[in-house]
């Protein structure tokens, strides 16, 4: 009895391990992109490259638009390889899905019907992150961010340029106090969204990564091949956006500040951007406040605008209170 009690006292000295919380049961809506493949290997494949821990996915609504060719061919492709290759489970429904998963992804390419998927989400609480564009209009974002913030839903939308193999931080961080940022990256059009929504939203992500919000009009020149969307921010930082059809598709931002000039970003991978996601939806804390990427979807917006007028200055405010903005 005595050595009995000597090993319980023993025992209760030793430091207690908490037990590994289990993985988040992830759940896909929209198989139409390559990012459901990455990002399902990322974090369900321990011998994936840069693999991140900590969810898995388990299920998915596949989605599509039939009327994008890109989105249309590609769902069945993907959808088969999520379910033989990695056990994917397939709900006919968003409201179904959502009731089994810890967290959400919507992946949809089209940005479009990403405020009538985010509102099938919303009785379900779960913290939803939604890859680039936040919506397929303006006015849609807006209604987007009205929603997470009336429902109290954790809301995180990124492109995968925030967050390069180096950080922007670190690159630009001996050229002293930033005073304007030129950013470059394709701008390819898709007919369905307004012209940067599609593609040229990296190089605006990367633009908005460096300079953060505060902008306060937009112009834009057009041509052919290339869009030049200057914007100039409250405390008189000068932030350019160019987007590139038939010319270089590559990335890169050049910061110049007080003490030099600096290049960074030309090299792009997801592991940034799914170790953000994987912070986010096991806190609920978005690295990116959702206004934040409302100014982003605004500058855009404003820039559309502005090729609407010829070219002329468009306030982000204007765009903002057209869309319904409070």
């Amino acid at each position: 009895m005595f050595r009995l009690c000597s090993l319980l006292a023993v025992l209760a000295l030793l430091p207690l391990r908490s037990a590994e919380p289990a993985p988040l049961r992830l759940g896909l809506i929209g198989l139409d992109t390559s990012h459901v493949i990455a990002f399902t290997k990322t974090y369900n494949d321990p011998a994936a490259p840069n693999h991140v821990p900590g969810g898995k996915v388990v299920a998915a609504f596949k989605g599509g638009s039939p009327d994008i060719e890109s989105s249309a061919s590609r769902v069945e492709g993907y959808t088969k390889e999520l379910v033989e290759k990695y056990g994917v489970k397939l709900y006919d429904s968003i409201e179904a899905l959502a009731q089994n998963v810890d967290a959400i992804l919507i992946e949809s390419v089209d940005g479009r019907p990403h405020l009538d998927q985010f509102r099938r989400t919303l009785a379900a609480k779960k913290p939803v992150f939604i890859d680039k564009p936040l919506a397929g209009s303006l006015k849609d974002a807006v209604e987007i961010v009205r929603l997470a913030r009336e429902h109290k839903i954790p809301l995180f939308s990124s492109s995968s340029l925030r967050y390069p193999p180096e950080s922007f931080a670190a690159r630009f961080a001996k050229i002293g106090d930033i005073t304007s940022v030129y950013s470059i990256g394709p701008a390819e059009y898709e007919p369905h969204h307004p012209d940067f929504f599609w593609y040229g939203i990296h190089c605006v992500e990367a633009l908005y990564t460096v300079l953060g919000p505060g902008c306060v009009s937009v112009q834009r020149t057009h041509s052919a091949n290339t869009d030049v969307i200057t914007g100039v921010w409250s405390d008189g930082r000068v932030g350019i956006a160019q987007g590139n059809r038939k010319t270089f598709k590559g990335y890169g931002v050049t910061a110049v500040g007080t003490k030099g000039v600096a290049t960074a970003g030309e090299k792009q991978n997801y592991h940034g951007l799914t170790v953000e996601i994987m912070k986010f939806l096991q806190t609920g804390l978005s690295p990116v406040a959702p206004e934040t990427t409302l100014e982003l979807i605004a500058f855009m917006e404003a820039a559309d605008e502005s090729k609407r007028r010829g070219g002329a200055p468009v306030t982000i405010a204007e765009v903002l209170k057209k869309a319904g903005a409070k």
